[in-house]
């Protein structure tokens, strides 16, 4: 994809901004978005202002969507060096980022799965990709129409499920655990229902969320949808791996389609609800804001990112290591994401 020859030249004018010294006045890297990789950016910010003379970088937890939305308003001091994502940069996300003189460099960090989990005091679940739609979709087919989601209780769906009440905790739509679980849990699920296509339900009416109160927008701090849980048996929640794998003691993942949420079964892709997680540094502050590269190399270093690195007691699932060795050397040249 071209950058549009105006986009060239405010880039190079707003960078030529930062280095006359307005950037120079922060000394401090700044990382904004997903709730998700937040664990990970912070304890890898935690390591790099241990190791080295640099200060500690501030990271806020945005959600993705927020986040990119932030790091793509332009070159200059007061927007973020970096976000992280936990589902890949839309081409239109690139466009905006791109017309705003932004180049945005990927770092694919590892992989995590979506659970749904709920309290170890709750029912064990095993449920299908069509039975998770059936409870959350604004819209499901009953006898060959389209109608509002009529299901109150799991057993609703399957007299096999709990005579529970459908209570489910999940992300709002700036969050990227909302679109990844939008496209591989309610689009697959939308898909295996009976009678779906006929009845004209298929492509965006697939991620709908119901709006009726059987799914409650918990916001982007997963923690707090953790401790929602363990003080409700009943309700369940959706939310990384690494939340399940951090908090073992309070919460327990539900099986999808017979498969546990497991460190192993992500790694390989059993687990049918996985997905990449993601980093984005901003080119034009590579250079002018102190230690953005130090902090790359901290992250994509063996001992942090590797099979063995800390941040798998964090819960990240690594790469390959071909895999990691090709996003290192190319996070290094500082390669521009591309579709």
């Amino acid at each position: 994809m071209k950058i549009k020859a105006f986009a060239g030249v405010a880039a190079l004018a707003l960078a030529g901004t930062i280095a006359a010294g307005s950037a120079q006045a922060r000394d401090q890297i700044q990382i904004v978005g997903s709730s998700t990789v937040f664990p990970f950016a912070t304890a890898v910010a935690e390591q790099f202002g241990q190791k080295t003379d640099y200060k500690t970088p501030v990271v806020e937890s945005t959600g993705s969507g927020g986040g990119i939305k932030l790091f793509c308003e332009g070159v200059g001091e007061n927007t973020p060096d970096i976000t992280n994502a936990s589902r890949r940069m839309k081409e239109k996300e690139l466009v905006t980022c791109q017309e705003a003189g932004v180049t945005p460099v990927e770092v694919t960090i590892g992989f995590d799965g979506i659970v749904m989990a709920n309290s170890v005091q709750g029912p064990d679940m095993d449920l299908t990709l069509d039975q998770i739609f059936l409870a959350l979709a604004k819209q499901v087919p009953v006898d060959g129409k389209l109608v509002a989601n009529p299901y109150q209780n799991w057993s609703d769906i399957d007299p096999s499920l709990p005579a529970e009440k459908i209570e489910v905790l999940g992300p709002p739509p700036t969050s990227g655990t909302r679109d990844a679980f939008e496209e591989l849990a309610m689009e697959a699920g939308c898909e295996a229902v009976p009678g779906a296509a006929e009845a004209g339900l298929e492509g965006d009416l697939c991620t709908e969320i119901r709006e009726d109160g059987a799914y409650v927008e918990a916001g982007e701090n997963d923690n707090l949808i953790v401790q929602k849980l363990a003080a409700n048996p009943a309700a369940f929640g959706i939310f990384g791996f690494s939340f399940l794998d951090q908090n073992a003691d309070k919460v327990k993942g539900a099986d999808i389609a017979g498969i546990a949420p497991t460190f192993d079964a992500i790694a390989d892709g059993s687990y049918p609800v996985s997905r990449s997680l993601y980093f984005y540094i901003k080119k034009e502050h590579v250079g002018v804001i102190p230690g953005i590269e130090e902090y790359l190399a901290e992250f994509t270093n063996e001992d942090t990112w590797g099979d063995m690195g800390y941040l798998t007691d964090k819960g990240l699932i690594p790469l390959a290591a071909d895999k990691r060795e090709a996003v290192a050397s190319s996070a290094k040249e500082m390669t521009p994401l591309q579709f």
